[in-house]
Protein backbone atom coordinates (compact mmCIF):
# COMPACT_ATOMS: atom_id res chain seq x y z
CA UNK A 1 0.00 0.00 0.00
CA UNK A 2 1.39 3.13 -1.05
CA UNK A 3 1.54 5.99 1.69
CA UNK A 4 2.69 9.43 1.48
CA UNK A 5 4.15 11.61 4.06
CA UNK A 6 3.86 15.57 3.68
CA UNK A 7 5.72 17.93 5.38
CA UNK A 8 3.41 21.18 5.59
CA UNK A 9 -0.40 19.69 4.47
CA UNK A 10 -1.70 22.89 3.18
CA UNK A 11 -3.78 23.87 0.33
CA UNK A 12 -1.37 22.39 -2.55
CA UNK A 13 -0.77 19.51 -0.60
CA UNK A 14 -4.20 18.69 0.44
CA UNK A 15 -5.72 18.47 -3.46
CA UNK A 16 -2.56 16.14 -4.26
CA UNK A 17 -3.80 14.08 -0.94
CA UNK A 18 -7.13 13.95 -1.77
CA UNK A 19 -6.46 12.77 -5.32
CA UNK A 20 -3.98 9.97 -4.27
CA UNK A 21 -6.52 8.74 -1.20
CA UNK A 22 -9.27 8.24 -4.22
CA UNK A 23 -6.70 6.25 -5.52
CA UNK A 24 -5.99 3.66 -2.25
CA UNK A 25 -3.36 5.10 -0.60
CA UNK A 26 -2.73 6.66 3.17
CA UNK A 27 -1.38 9.88 3.87
CA UNK A 28 -0.12 11.31 6.61
CA UNK A 29 1.31 14.78 7.17
CA UNK A 30 2.00 17.67 9.37
CA UNK A 31 0.09 20.00 11.44
CA UNK A 32 1.40 23.14 13.17
CA UNK A 33 -2.01 23.14 15.66
CA UNK A 34 -4.46 20.85 17.29
CA UNK A 35 -6.75 22.03 15.24
CA UNK A 36 -5.71 21.63 12.22
CA UNK A 37 -4.41 18.41 13.41
CA UNK A 38 -8.28 17.23 13.71
CA UNK A 39 -9.27 18.53 10.00
CA UNK A 40 -6.78 16.78 8.54
CA UNK A 41 -8.38 13.14 11.03
CA UNK A 42 -11.23 14.04 9.80
CA UNK A 43 -10.52 14.19 5.98
CA UNK A 44 -8.46 10.57 6.59
CA UNK A 45 -5.31 11.80 6.62
CA UNK A 46 -3.36 10.61 10.04
CA UNK A 47 -2.00 13.82 11.36
CA UNK A 48 1.62 14.69 12.76
CA UNK A 49 1.93 17.40 15.18
CA UNK A 50 5.33 19.71 14.26
CA UNK A 51 5.96 23.61 14.28
CA UNK A 52 9.42 23.37 12.96
CA UNK A 53 10.62 24.35 16.20
CA UNK A 54 11.44 20.51 17.44
CA UNK A 55 11.32 17.11 15.87
CA UNK A 56 8.81 14.67 15.76
CA UNK A 57 8.96 11.08 16.68
CA UNK A 58 11.00 9.01 13.77
CA UNK A 59 7.98 6.82 14.09
CA UNK A 60 5.78 8.72 12.10
CA UNK A 61 7.67 8.39 8.88
CA UNK A 62 7.19 4.24 9.10
CA UNK A 63 5.93 2.77 6.20
CA UNK A 64 6.16 5.76 3.81
CA UNK A 65 6.87 5.07 0.25
CA UNK A 66 6.65 8.81 -0.65
CA UNK A 67 7.30 12.03 0.93
CA UNK A 68 6.52 15.71 -0.26
CA UNK A 69 7.64 19.15 1.71
CA UNK A 70 5.77 21.55 1.74
CA UNK A 71 6.48 24.12 4.08
CA UNK A 72 7.87 27.45 3.80
CA UNK A 73 11.99 27.65 4.62
CA UNK A 74 12.68 29.63 6.73
CA UNK A 75 17.02 30.22 7.69
CA UNK A 76 16.92 26.88 6.56
CA UNK A 77 14.47 24.30 5.48
CA UNK A 78 12.89 22.64 9.23
CA UNK A 79 11.99 18.98 7.77
CA UNK A 80 15.79 18.73 7.18
CA UNK A 81 16.92 20.64 10.25
CA UNK A 82 15.26 18.08 12.14
CA UNK A 83 15.05 15.12 9.87
CA UNK A 84 17.31 14.97 7.15
CA UNK A 85 18.92 11.51 8.55
CA UNK A 86 15.51 10.39 9.71
CA UNK A 87 14.37 11.00 5.81
CA UNK A 88 17.44 9.39 4.80
CA UNK A 89 16.65 6.01 6.62
CA UNK A 90 12.91 5.91 5.48
CA UNK A 91 12.95 1.92 4.46
CA UNK A 92 11.23 1.72 0.99
CA UNK A 93 10.89 5.26 0.43
CA UNK A 94 10.86 5.66 -3.44
CA UNK A 95 9.85 9.04 -3.77
CA UNK A 96 11.11 12.71 -3.01
CA UNK A 97 9.37 16.04 -3.51
CA UNK A 98 9.97 19.58 -2.90
CA UNK A 99 7.45 22.49 -3.16
CA UNK A 100 9.08 25.66 -4.58
CA UNK A 101 8.50 28.99 -6.10
CA UNK A 102 9.76 30.48 -9.46
CA UNK A 103 11.12 33.11 -7.22
CA UNK A 104 13.65 31.48 -7.55
CA UNK A 105 14.95 32.98 -10.61
CA UNK A 106 14.99 36.69 -9.67
CA UNK A 107 13.99 37.65 -13.78
CA UNK A 108 12.66 41.34 -13.40
CA UNK A 109 13.09 42.06 -17.12
CA UNK A 110 9.72 39.97 -18.86
CA UNK A 111 11.94 37.41 -20.59
CA UNK A 112 10.76 33.82 -20.52
CA UNK A 113 12.29 31.29 -18.18
CA UNK A 114 12.92 27.41 -18.26
CA UNK A 115 14.56 24.88 -15.67
CA UNK A 116 18.12 25.53 -16.77
CA UNK A 117 18.23 29.31 -16.67
CA UNK A 118 20.34 30.37 -14.02
CA UNK A 119 18.19 31.35 -10.90
CA UNK A 120 19.80 34.56 -9.32
CA UNK A 121 16.84 35.15 -6.75
CA UNK A 122 16.24 39.24 -5.73
CA UNK A 123 14.75 38.67 -2.21
CA UNK A 124 15.52 36.90 0.82
CA UNK A 125 12.90 34.49 0.34
CA UNK A 126 13.97 33.44 -3.11
CA UNK A 127 17.35 32.82 -1.76
CA UNK A 128 16.00 30.67 0.57
CA UNK A 129 13.99 28.87 -1.53
CA UNK A 130 17.19 28.15 -4.01
CA UNK A 131 19.05 27.21 -0.90
CA UNK A 132 16.25 24.75 0.14
CA UNK A 133 15.55 23.08 -3.17
CA UNK A 134 19.23 22.45 -3.51
CA UNK A 135 19.29 20.89 -0.08
CA UNK A 136 16.03 18.73 -0.67
CA UNK A 137 18.48 17.71 -4.20
CA UNK A 138 21.23 16.80 -1.77
CA UNK A 139 19.80 13.65 -0.03
CA UNK A 140 20.95 10.05 -1.34
CA UNK A 141 17.52 9.91 -3.00
CA UNK A 142 17.64 13.38 -4.48
CA UNK A 143 14.52 15.35 -4.10
CA UNK A 144 11.82 16.60 -7.52
CA UNK A 145 11.43 20.21 -7.60
CA UNK A 146 8.56 21.51 -8.53
CA UNK A 147 8.59 25.40 -8.82
CA UNK A 148 5.36 26.70 -8.45
CA UNK A 149 3.71 30.34 -10.24
CA UNK A 150 0.82 31.85 -8.64
CA UNK A 151 -1.23 29.37 -6.93
CA UNK A 152 -5.42 29.62 -7.28
CA UNK A 153 -8.42 27.24 -6.90
CA UNK A 154 -11.42 26.90 -5.41
CA UNK A 155 -11.56 28.93 -1.68
CA UNK A 156 -8.60 30.78 -2.96
CA UNK A 157 -9.43 33.08 -6.20
CA UNK A 158 -9.39 36.54 -7.54
CA UNK A 159 -13.45 35.77 -6.90
CA UNK A 160 -12.68 35.69 -2.78
CA UNK A 161 -10.86 39.22 -3.47
CA UNK A 162 -13.66 40.86 -5.28
CA UNK A 163 -16.11 39.76 -2.80
CA UNK A 164 -13.48 41.35 -0.01
CA UNK A 165 -13.67 44.66 -1.89
CA UNK A 166 -9.80 44.13 -2.29
CA UNK A 167 -9.34 43.73 -5.55
CA UNK A 168 -7.18 46.30 -7.54
CA UNK A 169 -6.33 46.03 -11.41
CA UNK A 170 -2.92 47.32 -10.99
CA UNK A 171 -1.12 48.37 -14.15
CA UNK A 172 2.50 47.95 -14.81
CA UNK A 173 3.35 48.07 -18.54
CA UNK A 174 5.12 44.93 -19.31
CA UNK A 175 4.46 42.63 -15.98
CA UNK A 176 2.83 39.67 -16.55
CA UNK A 177 2.53 36.45 -14.69
CA UNK A 178 1.76 32.87 -14.72
CA UNK A 179 -0.36 30.97 -12.71
CA UNK A 180 -1.40 27.20 -11.38
CA UNK A 181 -4.82 25.83 -10.79
CA UNK A 182 -4.45 23.33 -7.18
CA UNK A 183 -5.42 20.53 -9.48
CA UNK A 184 -3.27 20.60 -11.75
CA UNK A 185 -0.30 21.17 -9.48
CA UNK A 186 -1.39 17.92 -7.89
CA UNK A 187 -1.81 16.42 -11.61
CA UNK A 188 2.01 17.35 -12.00
CA UNK A 189 3.20 15.58 -9.17
CA UNK A 190 1.31 12.51 -9.92
CA UNK A 191 2.31 12.23 -13.05
CA UNK A 192 6.23 12.91 -11.19
CA UNK A 193 5.17 9.93 -8.84
CA UNK A 194 4.24 7.87 -12.10
CA UNK A 195 7.54 8.34 -14.02
CA UNK A 196 10.43 9.41 -11.32
CA UNK A 197 13.53 11.38 -12.24
CA UNK A 198 15.21 11.81 -8.69
CA UNK A 199 16.57 15.17 -8.83
CA UNK A 200 14.60 16.80 -11.52
CA UNK A 201 12.84 20.34 -11.61
CA UNK A 202 9.87 21.03 -12.70
CA UNK A 203 8.32 24.67 -14.01
CA UNK A 204 4.48 24.45 -12.66
CA UNK A 205 2.68 27.30 -14.74
CA UNK A 206 -0.40 27.44 -16.79
CA UNK A 207 0.17 28.19 -20.79
CA UNK A 208 -1.09 31.67 -20.50
CA UNK A 209 1.23 34.42 -18.84
CA UNK A 210 -1.02 37.52 -18.24
CA UNK A 211 -1.25 40.84 -16.32
CA UNK A 212 -2.86 40.05 -13.23
CA UNK A 213 -5.56 42.73 -14.39
CA UNK A 214 -6.80 40.86 -16.90
CA UNK A 215 -7.68 37.94 -14.19
CA UNK A 216 -9.46 41.10 -12.06
CA UNK A 217 -11.49 42.06 -15.70
CA UNK A 218 -12.63 38.50 -16.73
CA UNK A 219 -13.91 37.39 -13.17
CA UNK A 220 -16.07 40.96 -12.70
CA UNK A 221 -17.19 39.64 -16.16
CA UNK A 222 -18.65 36.06 -15.02
CA UNK A 223 -20.11 37.90 -11.54
CA UNK A 224 -21.46 40.78 -13.69
CA UNK A 225 -19.85 43.54 -11.51
CA UNK A 226 -18.29 46.50 -12.91
CA UNK A 227 -13.97 45.90 -12.33
CA UNK A 228 -12.81 48.24 -10.41
CA UNK A 229 -10.92 51.32 -11.73
CA UNK A 230 -7.23 50.61 -13.18
CA UNK A 231 -4.75 51.68 -10.79
CA UNK A 232 -0.94 52.61 -12.01
CA UNK A 233 1.93 50.48 -10.10
CA UNK A 234 3.40 53.12 -8.60
CA UNK A 235 0.08 54.31 -6.84
CA UNK A 236 -1.23 50.71 -5.90
CA UNK A 237 -1.55 49.91 -2.25
CA UNK A 238 0.59 46.43 -1.54
CA UNK A 239 1.88 45.00 1.17
CA UNK A 240 5.86 43.85 1.25
CA UNK A 241 5.38 40.67 0.38
CA UNK A 242 3.32 41.97 -2.53
CA UNK A 243 5.63 44.19 -3.57
CA UNK A 244 8.43 41.40 -3.72
CA UNK A 245 5.86 39.35 -5.97
CA UNK A 246 5.83 42.21 -8.14
CA UNK A 247 9.29 43.20 -8.16
CA UNK A 248 9.61 39.60 -10.88
CA UNK A 249 8.61 40.07 -13.82
CA UNK A 250 9.26 36.88 -16.03
CA UNK A 251 7.18 34.33 -17.98
CA UNK A 252 7.31 30.64 -17.76
CA UNK A 253 7.95 28.18 -19.99
CA UNK A 254 5.67 24.98 -19.02
CA UNK A 255 7.42 22.59 -21.71
CA UNK A 256 9.07 20.42 -19.42
CA UNK A 257 5.93 18.85 -17.60
CA UNK A 258 4.76 18.28 -20.95
CA UNK A 259 7.24 16.70 -22.47
CA UNK A 260 8.86 14.48 -19.90
CA UNK A 261 5.91 14.00 -17.99
CA UNK A 262 2.95 13.80 -20.60
CA UNK A 263 1.38 16.77 -18.58
CA UNK A 264 -2.06 18.14 -19.90
CA UNK A 265 -3.37 20.74 -17.99
CA UNK A 266 -7.04 20.66 -17.24
CA UNK A 267 -6.84 24.24 -16.77
CA UNK A 268 -4.34 25.61 -19.71
CA UNK A 269 -5.03 29.14 -18.87
CA UNK A 270 -6.62 31.13 -16.29
CA UNK A 271 -10.03 31.54 -18.24
CA UNK A 272 -10.81 27.51 -18.32
CA UNK A 273 -9.46 28.17 -14.03
CA UNK A 274 -12.01 30.57 -13.78
CA UNK A 275 -14.72 29.43 -15.26
CA UNK A 276 -14.95 25.98 -13.77
CA UNK A 277 -14.09 27.88 -10.17
CA UNK A 278 -17.46 29.95 -10.81
CA UNK A 279 -19.85 27.66 -12.19
CA UNK A 280 -19.09 25.63 -9.15
CA UNK A 281 -19.53 27.83 -6.77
Amino acid sequence: MPRLFVFGLGYSALALARRLQKDGWTVAGTSRSGAGADILKARGIDPVLFDSTKPIDPAAFSGTTHLLASIPADANDPALRHHAKDIAAIDGLEWIGYLSTTSVYGVTDGSTVDEDTECDPSSARGQRRLAAERAWQALPLPGHVFRLSGIYGPGRSVFDTIRAGKAQRIVKPGQAFNRIHVDDIAGIVCASIAAPSPGRIYNVADNLPVPSADLVTYACRLMGVEPPPEIPFDQAVLSPMAREFWADNKRIDNDRIKTELGVRLTYPTYREGLDAIFAAE
